[in-house]
């Protein structure tokens, strides 16, 4: 039977895959409120197992650095940056996977506005 890690386990694990760069909001919540921190490592697990899994970390990587780019979360912006630093990750990728955070962004906005077109079109496209 496994122990369950403590917040300070997971800080240190978090530490060590993103180069000793723990996001602030995670150092803050180990001691505001340290169940969500063991409740995100779970998560964590779940939706990246560290064995067994379909995806390489460095896909799974990038699939989390273009979510984080196309929902403006900051801090998870910078901490997939230090985790790919730390796998080794290209600029190459990162920037492709920006590229593809892009357009799907954009993508989205088209699809958004279906009512716009529908109006342009029976107006004449003005």
């Amino acid at each position: 039977m496994n122990a369950q890690p403590t917040p300070k386990d997971v800080l240190a694990q978090m530490g060590r895959s993103m180069g000793g760069r723990v996001p602030r909001a995670i150092e803050l919540a180990a001691t505001a409120l340290p169940e969500m921190v063991l409740e995100q490592a779970r998560r964590s697990g779940y939706a990246m197992p560290p064995e067994g899994g379909a995806l390489t970390e460095e896909t799974r990587t990038l699939i989390s650095f273009g979510i984080a780019l196309a929902t403006g979360s900051h801090a998870c912006v910078e901490a997939m940056l230090n985790k790919s630093e730390t796998l080794g990750i290209s600029a190459g990728a990162l920037a492709e996977t920006f590229k593809i955070a892009r357009y799907a962004e954009a993508t989205r906005v088209v699809g958004n506005a279906e009512l716009l077109f529908e109006r342009l079109g029976a107006n004449g496209g003005g």
